[in-house]
């Protein structure tokens, strides 16, 4: 299990730590734009403490033949269940999602490190079996292996980490090997009918299948965030007026009007991203999305050049990971995806998000560091 050497530490790769530590130390400044005039460093000191344990676990995974992970992928499949399953009778509910476990004066969100352990067992499941996934029979028997946990986090009404957990699937499926056409045309078809069941939902009376009202309601206000300004349609309204606000670069940091008389609703979490706009402007944020860029292209490298195509899957599913936050994330505070709150990768507060993302970058900087066949 514990595999490290001197040859093994000089193979080190920090480059995707320093991109995230980058976006981390962004992050710590908006939320203090946000938070402190109100609430002083309490929000700061907890991020950082989040942000110095999610280092120490990078510093035991890389001691840890990534490997290793492949051999237990069974234990780690049935622990994630039972641990999803847990939060469904012991959780306490917060901002509509019962995700969330309480430890004393800390909460965890299991489903952030349900997403990892899916990532490390899916791609234990497609590495084995990577001629079953060019046939539909193949892809379907990886969509049940992940669409249980899915199942229970839509339990716990959390329909945003459930969408993560389907892109996860869709990036491993397209590299391990999965008919990168017929994903295509289902996902192209999916999207068609879910946007026209939910236009024909606005002007007739309509119930749509397997979503509450609400979830409803916030897909409505993505075609038209005016049909309910004061309510599910407010976010969308305000965070719009946020970004254009800022215009070329911004009101400066800590300047944020739409920030400072709290219009914009949840702005150090889900809608975090509006602030940089409105207190950075369009070359600030547009900064902040090169960084991202520059991030998932190192983790394209990176799989690129693992060793086996069980590092690569991996990596291809952090990626995807992070991918779809930052797509969702930036996009439903401009109105062109629908609100789902999930965070900003190393930007938006929260301690759990904040330690999962921290342990994905350690177990890609494994992968890394272990990617030549044999040392010398």
């Amino acid at each position: 299990m514990i595999d490290f050497n001197r040859k093994l530490a000089r193979n080190i790769d920090v480059s995707v730590l320093i991109i995230a530590l980058i976006l981390t130390v962004i992050g710590l400044t908006v939320i203090a734009s946000v938070t402190y005039e109100r609430f002083g460093l309490s929000y700061i000191k907890t991020q950082v403490v989040a942000t110095v344990l999610g280092l120490l676990v990078i510093m035991g995974i890389m001691a840890i033949d990534y490997r290793w992970f492949k051999e237990y992928s069974g234990v780690i499949y049935i622990g994630t269940l039972v641990m999803l399953f847990a939060t469904l009778i012991y959780g306490r509910t917060i901002s509509g999602s019962k995700s969330w476990i309480l430890f004393g004066p800390a909460r965890i969100q299991p489903s952030e490190l349900a997403k990892l352990a899916m990532i490390l067992v899916l791609a234990a499941y497609i590495a084995e079996r990577e001629e079953e996934m060019k046939y539909i029979s193949g892809m379907l028997k990886a969509c049940v292996v992940i669409g249980i946990p899915i199942l229970l986090i839509l339990a716990q009404n959390d329909l945003g980490t459930a969408l993560v957990f389907v892109a996860i699937l869709i990036g491993m499926l397209f590299v391990g090997g999965g008919n990168a056409r017929l994903m295509g045309i289902v996902i192209l078809v999916g999207v068609m009918l879910v946007m026209g069941l939910v236009y024909f939902s606005m002007y007739h009376e309509f119930d749509f299948p397997f979503l509450k009202s609400y979830q409803l309601l916030r897909l409505q206000v993505l075609l038209d965030p005016y049909i309910d300004p004061q309510g599910a349609g407010y976010n969308i309204i305000q965070s719009e007026i946020s970004i254009g606000s800022g215009k070329l670069v911004g009101k400066g940091l800590f300047q944020g009007t739409q920030n400072k008389l709290q219009f914009l609703p949840v702005r150090h979490t889900d809608f975090i991203f509006p602030v940089i706009g409105e207190e950075l402007g369009f070359i600030g944020s547009t900064v902040v999305l090169l960084i991202y860029l520059a991030l998932v292209l190192r983790c394209v490298f990176i799989a690129r050049s693992a060793r086996d195509s069980y590092g690569t899957l991996i990596v291809v599913g952090i990626a995807s990971m992070w991918m779809f936050h930052i797509l969702e994330n930036a996009g439903m505070t401009m109105g062109v995806m629908p609100i789902t709150g999930i965070p900003l990768p190393f930007i938006s507060y929260g301690g759990s998000s904040m330690v999962t993302n921290l342990v994905a970058v350690g177990i890609v900087m494994n992968i890394r560091m272990r990617k030549q066949k044999i040392l010398f």
